[in-house]
């Protein structure tokens, strides 16, 4: 295999970029996720989870037979069959609108969670926290390596594009992490977004495709609106400073 064949290049290239965008949600929601734990474990919390995010798509990818297998519908209700994949988008959709309909309950009422002594939440252990992104990474992986798959048939180029992803996803995930905690309406938006894409991967659960450019173009529309929300509430707050 020559490294510097150029069908090589472009491929690593667009299939890395590719990875990083699908990783986006789970940046949002491991993010959301590591900021119930002490401030000296986040940062571990988010390398592990993303570990584990890349170690899950790359055991998929090496079981291209078994990814294969999840495709054969395993039984039919009203003439719909359900496969493997179905299954694992339903219930991993279902689990994430769930967790995220959960956080914005709470925030809607004003429950704030009650903070322990070592400044995590009560009650959050941190086994707990990558237990519940690691079943998310499993269903986020699942369109990350069929995307990986439709790109190349090169499985060293796939894994090598995974790996720089998930490193360039854990360089952005602390600054985001951040971001997202000290803003709570940008939290929300973030929540909002879990919604989303766990209704997309429940419909998809029933064979019905949603485009994921719609779903990111919405996403980026309304990030960038709150952008300028937040700015033109710090103007106003550096307005009423000086009066």
């Amino acid at each position: 295999m020559n490294l510097l064949d150029p069908e090589l290049i472009i491929a690593f290239l667009t299939l890395a970029a590719l990875e990083i965008v699908l990783g986006i949600d789970n940046i949002i929601f491991l993010s959301i996720m590591a900021a119930k734990l002490p401030a000296e474990q986040q940062a571990r919390a988010r390398t592990i989870g993303l570990a584990g995010a890349m170690l899950t798509r790359i055991v998929l990818l090496v079981s291209l037979s078994w990814i294969a297998r999840l495709t054969t519908d395993l039984f039919a209700i009203a003439g719909h069959g359900f496969s493997g994949r179905d299954l694992i988008l339903f219930f991993g959709g279902l689990f994430l609108v769930w967790k995220a309909g959960s956080e914005i309950r709470h925030m809607l009422r004003g429950e704030f969670p009650e903070i322990g002594t070592s400044g995590g939440v009560v009650g959050v252990s941190f086994a707990g926290v990558i237990v519940q992104i690691m079943i998310l990474d499993i269903v986020f992986s699942l369109d990350s390596v069929i995307t990986a798959v439709g790109m190349t048939s090169n499985l060293p180029v796939m894994i090598a594009a995974i790996v720089t992803a998930v490193i360039a996803m854990m360089f952005f995930s602390g600054p985001l992490s951040r971001f997202v905690d000290v803003n709570p309406t940008i939290k929300m938006l973030a929540l909002a977004f879990l919604v989303l894409i766990g209704v997309v991967l429940v419909v998809e659960g029933f064979d019905v495709h949603v485009s994921k450019a719609y779903v990111y173009v919405a996403m980026g529309f309304s990030v960038a609106v709150e952008l300028l929300n937040l700015q033109m509430r710090k103007l106003q707050t550096s307005g009423s400073a000086l009066q």
